[in-house]
């Protein structure tokens, strides 16, 4: 028996994923971790409303969801004043992003990012047999100038630009992203990630404008909600390329427990400003141990702290790895000279004094 007989592109891919998880951890470690703060969860979790939708909807969880997302396109809709042909739902940015690039980017199509910007999206563009050109970081933040320039450089159909900027949680304003959406050329699509905007300053997005055929924005319920877990995100842009998604997205993809929950979670405006604000103090108090530590705190607009070490990449790993010894969960960004820096999410009190206690006796251990 020969046995499957998997495309040339599949045959040429390896078998990884972007994250190693922290549960993969755990059981290689015999031992659960104290402190879970390096998946830029939201550790101060879900609204109690949202937890009682939860538990009201679990009952229907024996039907499929509702394949159109209707109440919670029409919700989404309405929070920011669109008309709902101009939104899709979908399972998490991730899951979008792997919608769009399947609709965009075929065997050999010019793709544009920054060198050790998500990951996840580079996995989808090299599963769909795209070509990926990369620029660096300037300054510990993307590039917008830089990327728009290789993608008329490339003839790019597509280019990635996060904002807030995942590793390292920096960011533009309004007025910068305005600027690159200008620059995008012809036959281009500008994708910006938005999965932080809720934690950004006042000023970082600007307005929406689903009549602008060359951005798609995409934003979700998986950081300041605190849905992780539920896989629940959207994108905004102009209709036809919403409808676009029709043709290949997973149209059972969102449970009806993921719907309900993002229903409840988008209403509790209260619980959201809330977490907002205990995110503010947590990033101030990761600053503060940073620096009692001898560690610089980069200027963050998300619910994680990049600290940079001072040192190269190979201190930041060690760094890590005797963080994870003391049983600290955290991660790092992958590419130089971000990786001089190590990557603490935010979370409540008790695991910021266990990251306070295991930080320096971390750096102790390294000598």
């Amino acid at each position: 028996m020969t046995g499957p007989r998997y495309t040339p592109l599949a045959a040429s891919l390896p078998a990884t994923v972007p994250f190693v998880g922290p549960e993969t951890q755990e059981r290689a470690r015999g031992r659960p971790f104290a402190a879970r703060l390096g998946a830029n969860e939201s550790g101060f979790g879900p609204a109690p409303s949202v937890i009682r939708a939860i538990a009201e909807a679990a009952s229907g969880a024996w039907m499929y969801g509702d394949p159109e997302n209707h109440d919670l396109i029409q919700a989404v809709a309405t929070h920011h004043a669109l008309l709902p042909d101009a939104i899709m739902v979908g399972e998490g940015i991730d899951g979008l992003l792997g919608y769009l690039v399947r609709l965009l980017v075929g065997p050999g199509d010019a793709v544009v990012t920054s060198a050790g910007a998500y990951p996840t999206f580079n996995y989808h563009v090299a599963g769909f047999g795209g070509t990926l050109h990369t620029v660096p970081y300037r300054d510990d933040r993307e590039d917008p100038e830089a990327l728009l320039a290789r993608a008329a450089e490339v003839d790019a159909k597509l280019v990635y630009l996060a904002n807030p900027d995942n590793p390292m949680g920096t960011w533009h304003d309004a007025a910068a992203i305005s600027r690159a959406i200008d620059a995008v050329p012809e036959g281009c699509v500008l994708l910006l990630d938005e999965a932080y905007i809720e934690l950004a300053p006042d000023g970082t997005a600007p307005a929406f404008d689903p009549t602008d055929r060359r951005i798609l924005r995409m934003r979700t319920f998986s950081k300041a909600h605190g849905l992780a877990g539920l896989r629940v995100g959207y994108a905004v842009g102009h209709p036809e390329l919403i409808t676009a998604f029709n043709k290949v997205r997973n149209h059972f993809g969102m449970s009806r427990v993921s719907q309900a929950a993002a229903l409840a979670s988008l209403a509790d405006q209260e619980h959201l400003a809330g977490t907002i604000a205990r995110v503010a103090r947590s990033r101030d108090r990761i600053a503060e141990i940073a620096r009692a530590n001898g560690l610089t705190p980069i200027p963050s607009a998300t619910n994680f702290v990049a600290l940079d070490t001072g040192r190269d990449g190979d201190f930041a790993r060690a760094l890590l790895q005797a963080l994870i010894e003391h049983d600290i969960f955290v991660r790092m960004p992958f590419v130089a000279p971000q990786d001089r820096c190590i990557r603490i999410s935010c979370g409540p009190d008790r695991e910021m004094e266990l990251f306070a206690a295991a930080l320096p006796q971390a750096l102790d251990s390294l000598g």
